[in-house]
């Protein structure tokens, strides 16, 4: 005898077509992210990103025809889906209202640990691998001014209105971004602690001078 249901008014709701093919799409992306990060630009290939996610190949190249265009799909959906978390997790570093040379120092510190995170070093491979491919190239550089315009409007949040009002405060945000991102290149092969770079204490007092911010934080 079939046994019926406990409860027949909750059985599963068939999922709609676009629901079905949002799944598929994000399992690919999610899956290109991990191929990037694990085993590098050399080893994210449409074959292994297929293998991965667990879709046909029909499916794939329905959503993504070409390497680059999947590619750069998956940096823009992991960066921004980090960039959601971030704005969290400077709600809570500044929920106690820090000011000044804290709220500065707080700041720094949370931007310098997203250059340590999976997100760049998926960037990375990218944008190295750009140099010497011309579709990749193509493709990204689109992408890259739609993320920094993104990126400058978290930071914003971060450091809040007050701080990001003051006259230097566009040049120091370029500043830190470009040298943040330069050191960060260093932690590829080196095993130390991010967190105790002597670059991070270098940051912060050039924060304070360029913010006008020595003896008032």
């Amino acid at each position: 005898m079939t046994a019926e249901p406990l409860h027949p008014d909750l059985a599963p709701v068939p999922r709609s077509r676009s629901e079905r093919t949002a799944d598929s799409r994000l399992l690919i992306l999610d899956a290109a992210v991990a191929c990037l990060v694990e085993d590098g630009y050399a080893g994210a290939s449409t074959l292994a990103v297929q293998a991965r996610a667990g879709v046909s190949r029909g499916r794939l190249l329905h959503h993504f025809p070409s390497r680059a265009e999947l590619l750069v799909a998956a940096a823009e959906h992991v960066a921004t889906t980090r960039l959601e978390e971030v704005r969290q997790r400077a709600a809570g570093l500044m929920d106690d209202g820090p000011a000044g040379r804290e709220r500065v120092d707080r700041a720094i510190d949370l931007m310098w640990a997203t250059f340590q995170e999976p997100p760049f070093w998926a960037a990375m491979e990218l944008w190295t691998a750009a140099r010497t491919d011309p579709a990749l190239r193509g493709a990204l550089r689109g992408e890259e001014r739609r993320l920094r315009a993104a990126i400058a409007a978290v930071a914003d949040g971060i450091w809040g209105a007050e701080i990001a009002r003051a006259p230097l405060y566009g040049d120091l945000t370029e500043l830190l971004f470009t040298s943040m991102r330069g050191v960060a290149l260093v932690y590829a092969f080196e095993d130390r602690p991010a967190a105790t770079d002597p670059h991070l204490a270098l940051w912060k007092r050039l924060a304070a001078r360029m913010l006008d911010l020595d003896g008032h934080g």
